[in-house]
Formats: C-alpha cells, sequence, structure tokens
C-alpha cells in the first residue's frame, strides 16, 4: 500500500468523523450550508499523515481517529475564511462557499465549523485525560496558532505591501514554513507521534522533515496553479496571479524582468483582484515563461524534496518496522512528486 492508497482506505472515517460533529437540524439550509465543504473532501493529507504516524509508532485508529477529523475539519473551516480573504471563486471544482452564500454566512459558517473542531479536541481529552489529552491539544493549538502567523504575512502581502520588490524569498519561506510546513505537513505528523506516545527526538525528526517536505509542497502547489488543468486542480488557473499571492515563480521573474516589465508587474499587483484583467494576467504569465521560473521553481522543489528524502534516510532507524513503515516512506515522496 502506498500513501495515496492510505488516505483512501481511511477517508470514509475521516469524514464520518467530522460529520458526528456537524448535525442537520433546524435551520437546514445553515446546517447544509456549513456542511458544504467536508461534503467536498479535499486531498485528506493532513489528518492521513496524523492517522499514518500515530499507527506507525503503536496508536489505534480508534483512539486517534478523533484528532485526524478534527485536523480535516480545521482545513474546512480556514478554507471558508480563506476564500473570503481572498475573494476565490472557486474551491474544490466548485464556486466558493461566500460565492454561493455571501460573506457574512461563509465566515459565519467558519466560526460554527472551527468550534466544532475545538469540541472534538476537548473530547478527545477528556476520553484520553491529562496529562496525554492536554499535551496534544496544547500541540494542535500551536500548530494553528503557526497558521494565522503565516496567514497573518500572507495577507499582509496581499492586502498592503503588494509589490513583488518589497518583498523577499526570506518572506516567502516565513509564510510557507508556517502555513504549509507545519500545519499541513509536520505539525499533523508530530500529533499523531504524540497519540502514540512518541518523544520529543522522535518529534524533532519529523520537524525536520517536515519543513523541507512541506517547502517542496508549497512551491509545487505554486507551479501547478501556473500549469495544472483546472479541473485536475480543483481551482482556478493562474488563481494566485488575480489574487497577488507571493509565490518563488514571480519573485525569481520579477529580479530577472527589464525595469519596464518589473513597474508593469507592480502595477498588476497593486490592483484589486475585480479589477484585474485577462491582459494583466497574461502578462504575469508571459514573464514568468520568460524567464522559464516554473522551472526554476521546480527545481528548487525537487531540492527541497532530496533535502527531506535525506533527512528520512539518516534518521531511519528512529521509525519502527512495520507495514507503515514503507507507507510513510512513500508519503514523504508523494508530499512534492504530484500533478494536483
Amino acid at each position: 500500500m502506498d500513501f495515496k492508497e492510505y488516505i483512501e482506505s481511511h477517508r470514509e472515517e475521516i469524514h464520518s468523523g467530522i460529520m458526528r460533529y456537524l448535525p442537520v437540524r433546524e435551520p437546514k439550509e445553515y446546517y447544509e450550508m456549513l456542511r458544504d465543504y467536508p461534503n467536498r473532501q479535499g486531498k485528506y493529507v493532513r489528518p492521513s499523515l496524523l492517522l499514518l504516524c500515530g499507527e506507525m509508532f503503536g496508536a489505534k485508529i480508534s483512539d486517534i481517529i478523533l484528532p485526524a477529523a478534527a485536523m480535516q475539519l480545521s482545513e474546512d473551516w480556514i478554507l471558508m475564511h480563506d476564500d473570503v480573504e481572498d475573494n476565490s471563486d472557486t474551491r474544490r471544482g466548485k464556486p466558493a462557499l461566500h460565492k454561493l452564500y455571501g460573506a457574512e454566512q461563509a465566515i459565519n459558517a467558519g466560526d460554527a465549523a472551527h468550534m466544532a473542531m475545538w469540541k472534538m479536541l476537548c473530547d478527545y481529552m477528556k476520553k484520553k485525560g491529562l496529562p496525554k489529552g492536554s499535551a496534544l491539544f496544547d500541540k494542535f493549538y500551536e500548530v494553528l496558532s503557526m497558521t494565522v502567523e503565516g496567514q497573518y504575512m500572507d495577507i499582509k502581502f496581499t492586502q498592503n505591501i503588494r509589490r513583488i520588490g518589497q518583498a523577499s524569498e526570506r518572506m516567502y519561506y516565513d509564510i510557507v514554513s508556517r502555513k504549509t510546513s507545519c500545519y499541513s505537513i509536520y505539525g499533523p505528523m508530530q500529533l499523531g507521534a504524540m497519540a502514540a506516545g512518541a518523544g520529543k527526538e522522535t518529534l524533532g525528526v519529523l520537524e525536520e522533515i517536515g519543513l523541507h517536505a512541506g517547502s517542496a509542497f508549497q512551491i509545487i502547489d505554486d507551479v501547478l496553479d501556473m500549469t495544472a488543468n483546472e479541473k485536475d486542480f480543483g481551482k482556478q488557473k493562474y488563481g494566485d496571479l488575480y489574487e497577488g499571492k507571493l509565490t518563488l515563480i514571480m519573485l525569481h521573474a520579477y529580479d530577472r524582468a527589464a525595469r519596464a516589465e518589473k513597474i508593469k508587474i507592480d502595477r498588476i499587483y497593486k490592483k484589486e483582484r475585480k479589477d484585474k484583467t485577462r491582459d494583466d494576467i497574461d502578462f504575469l504569465a508571459y514573464v514568468a515563461e520568460k524567464y522559464r521560473s516554473v522551472d526554476y521553481a521546480y527545481g528548487v522543489a525537487m531540492k527541497h524534496g532530496e533535502k527531506a528524502q535525506e533527512a528520512l534516510n539518516k534518521n531511519m532507524a528512529m521509525f519502527p518496522d512495520n507495514e507503515f513503515k514503507g507507507i510513510f516512506i512513500s508519503a514523504v515522496s508523494a508530499l512534492f512528486v504530484r500533478k494536483k
């Protein structure tokens, strides 16, 4: 079994765990809206990494399905808010929630899902007792705190700075290390390992692997935004350009652009999403192609992937020799060797 198969083998358990905390009652329209993103189901990478690391270090699925479901629900409510903040058009191949119900209702639904997530974790803590339950609760809080720090930096660029020339690779990686590496990769890994009783040394190794795997994952996501088929990717093509996101691709292109091109790039980035024309987006894509910036970013992603693999290889003895070890090895490469 590889990681993709592992995800699918536990998808229904995770989804069912979420639905138990989002019951349908009156007013039905509200609860149907609240269930919309959870029912669309994402890639389930985060909860599956949590389950996988938990099983690898000796936990039973029945003991860790609740924090895994909470991990997935955290993605759902964050996206409800993110899509409003970014004014995204689509999510998981369908119109974004605020496009269907309005921004106010989408934010409210996100708040409700947020509350349900903490209720799940509170119930887990009651079940496991102290100190194990509280340690996992605290780690979950730490992971989400890092995530919102990254979101602050992201929004600061897209809403306030809005000029590639005032950004840097360091700023890009500060955002990625929080929003992707911590939240999407090593945070879930650590949560699963902690639930199984793993110690600090193990958590440190998972962070080392996850920092590089997360960078690779995010850069490939940026590449796919520029190159993937919309139907396969589940998001609008060039969504990052419309939203004015800071990407390694545009940093590279801007650094090599002629003065007149830099001025035009900054002028486009200064525009609100609604004011950007197709010609604006085509120009940004043209500059990225002209300076082979997508190829550059892909190469950087592969280097981070190699570093993640190196960190895994040098610490291989730390991982138990069981059926889940091989799946975990496949998971590390699956994070950046992907097409959607």
